[in-house]
């Protein structure tokens, strides 16, 4: 207990005769200088109150401390309502922001003027416990003549500072009542009240954080509580399911995702949920990948349930396994008017969405065409998937394109499901090569998808709609397929809406020296040291080639002569490099394309057809079946070739 008579005596000597005794606390002492070095009438401490616009900017900028500690403030208050004591709070400043007490304690602070929007700093009323606790950064409580001005000395005060989240002083928390009930257990409450609001400020800026966080997430979030209600949803998932807070706040999320047994799962003793789902939209269906889980740290009975709309998680996919096309129309080359009017009529074709057959012998550069008219499209920054559907397997080829669902294929295939070709074409262009090698019991199946662009995974109730542009080729004449029954013809006309055909190379003499060139440039440049130029001898054979391979066959030509060649010039001798024909002579332009293309693939291999197979992207067993179709017998062709690299 302080001795009040004593801090008179202490503080009269100091005010009067400038003698300032040891036992004054130091902060105390410190203001009481200040106060003195300033011309603070010890007589005086009534505060002065700002204008009411000062005063709203000031509890405007606090806002956030002002509704942290009224509530605690309350609960203080609560407690020692009917005691004389007297509730606090102040800005970082000393402005008071709000008073809490008994009639008669207000009334008697009204006198000094210790009223919401006064400044309580030393300068202003002298050194006080909320001055002393803001300058010192440390609590503290102060009694009688510890006060520098006389009109305070019938009062005690504890004053603790509130910091804000980097350490800094943002407030202060005090507690005042009569000089005569000074206690040293009111400092105390006076500083754990002040630690209180420093951490319900810190839950405040974390659950700010957390929310602003979930709130930027490209993944729709929504917080389930009670009867599985949504109590907060972030703006994605908001517009996933083109709803607004209100609405979703209204609904049993669990009718929203019909493909959760959510009666199966002990939610909250930790049950969890991930896989594809069916999402009921304000729009229609629509699948995402589900993950839905208990989240304790956001409240004991919450649910957090997090979807990602399947195209962003196929867009990763389709960036993790390259599924992007790189060719853009600069990199055909071509000086044939022919060739030309091909590649302006694809330039048109590449801003309309209709579907496109692409006609042309093997080699000729179907795919490269296929990829600049994506690029060249609304679609160049989506995927653009490939299939070669000559080396589908026949009993895979539902599940290569269209996907299959989890546990719906045997042996527990596929957990979580898998995407098919068209699923992860969604949003871009799915290219079928050699359409017309598709067993035509499938088509069926291939019709519907291209008819409506949606398409129904194995062991699926839901069909998926897609946004996908379909660009089919073939190297043979896909409508006289379908004239002579090889080929649905209603498939054939669904494909058939934009039709172009690459002519051959050997219709378009001029682009073979403009492809030989553009090739032996390329290898210069990755191979200075043997740079090579051809000669007119060479450049001739080449010219008298019919090239039933097109530029594919042509480039592996020029390359192989290349790397063959110890000359700096490709000379005549280079051509039985680059021509797989005796001697290099000049060979008739075959009218069967898909012959000469095994034909050069076997050449290429020593006759090996497993390598041919490989080279070619069709299974051992379906070249063989060629093969034998186009009656090219292999044991002569390797003894041909043998001999060929004797001589």
């Amino acid at each position: 207990m302080k001795d009040m008579r004593k801090l008179e005596e202490i503080w009269a000597k100091f005010v009067y005769e400038d003698e300032l005794d040891p036992s004054v606390q130091p902060a105390v002492a410190d203001g009481w200088r200040r106060c003195k070095d300033a011309g603070v009438n010890p007589i005086g401490g009534r505060g002065r109150r700002v204008t009411d616009e000062v005063f709203a900017s000031i509890r405007e900028a606090n806002a956030e401390l002002i509704d942290a500690a009224m509530p605690i403030m309350q609960s203080v208050f609560d407690i020692v309502r009917r005691t004389g004591f007297l509730m606090v709070l102040t800005d970082g400043a000393g402005y008071v922001l709000e008073t809490m007490g008994d009639e008669r304690v207000l009334a008697k602070s009204g006198d000094l003027r210790f009223v919401p929007g006064a400044l309580w700093d030393n300068a202003s009323v002298g050194t006080n416990a909320i001055s002393v606790a803001l300058d010192s950064n440390t609590a503290i409580q102060m009694a009688g003549a510890e006060h520098y001005c006389r009109t305070h000395h019938a009062w005690t005060c504890s004053a603790a500072p509130i910091h804000g989240e980097g350490g800094e002083i943002i407030g202060c928390l005090n507690m005042s009542g009569d000089a005569a009930d000074v206690h040293d257990h009111t400092l105390a409450v006076v500083l754990s009240a002040a630690i209180g609001i420093e951490g319900k400020l810190s839950i405040w800026r974390n659950a700010e954080l957390m929310r602003s966080a979930l709130e930027g997430s490209a993944d729709s979030i929504v917080l389930l509580g009670d009867g599985f209600r949504p109590v907060w949803s972030n703006s994605a998932a908001r517009k996933l399911l083109g709803m607004d807070g209100a609405t979703l706040s209204a609904l049993d999320f669990r009718t929203l995702l019909p493909d959760v047994d959510w009666a199966a799962r002990g939610w909250l003793r930790g049950g969890s949920f991930t896989d594809d789902v069916r999402v009921k939209t304000a729009e229609g269906v629509v699948r995402c990948s589900a993950a839905i889980t208990h989240s304790p740290a956001l409240g004991s009975g919450t649910i957090n349930v997090t979807l990602k709309k399947q195209k962003h998680v196929l867009a990763t996919v389709n960036k993790l396994i390259g599924n992007r096309a790189v060719y853009t129309f600069d990199d055909i080359i071509t000086d044939d008017p022919g060739m030309k009017k091909t590649v302006a009529l694809a330039a048109r074709y590449a801003h309309y969405d209709g579907n496109i057959l692409i006609e042309g012998e093997s080699g000729t550069g179907k795919e490269l065409l296929a990829q600049a008219i994506h690029n060249a499209g609304s679609r160049a920054n989506g995927p653009f998937v490939a299939v070669n559907c000559a080396a589908l397997h026949r009993d895979l080829l539902e599940q290569e394109l269209f996907g299959c669902e989890s546990g719906a294929l045997p042996g527990g295939a596929f957990q979580g499901g898998a995407p098919g070709k068209f699923e992860l074409a969604h949003g871009g262009t799915l290219f079928l090569d050699e359409i017309s090698e598709l067993p035509i019991e499938f088509q069926s199946k291939l019709l519907r998808a291209v008819e409506t662009h949606s398409i129904l995974r194995i062991g699926g109730t839901q069909e998926i709609a897609l946004d996908i542009r379909i660009i089919a080729s073939t190297n043979r004449r896909l409508g006289a397929l379908a004239a002579s029954g090889r080929f649905r013809d209603d498939l054939f006309y669904r494909l058939n809406v934009l039709r172009i055909e690459i002519p051959p190379l050997r219709r378009r003499p001029g682009d073979i020296r403009l492809c030989a060139e553009s090739v032996l440039n390329r290898l210069n440049g990755a191979d200075p040291a043997q740079s090579k130029t051809m000669s007119e001898e060479f450049l001739a054979g080449l010219l008298n080639y019919g090239w039933p391979g097109n530029v594919r066959e042509l480039q592996n030509g020029v390359e192989r002569a290349f790397y063959s060649t110890a000359e700096s010039v490709l000379s005549a001798q280079s051509l039985s490099y680059a021509i797989p024909e005796a001697g290099g002579e000049s060979a008739p332009a075959r009218s069967d394309s898909e012959s000469g293309e095994i034909l050069s693939a076997l050449t290429l291999c020593g006759g090996d057809v497993e390598l041919a197979a490989e080279r070619l992207g069709v299974s051992r067993a379906t070249l063989y079946r060629h093969v034998k179709r186009l009656g090219i017998d292999v044991k002569a062709l390797r003894h041909s070739v043998s001999n060929l690299k004797k001589g």
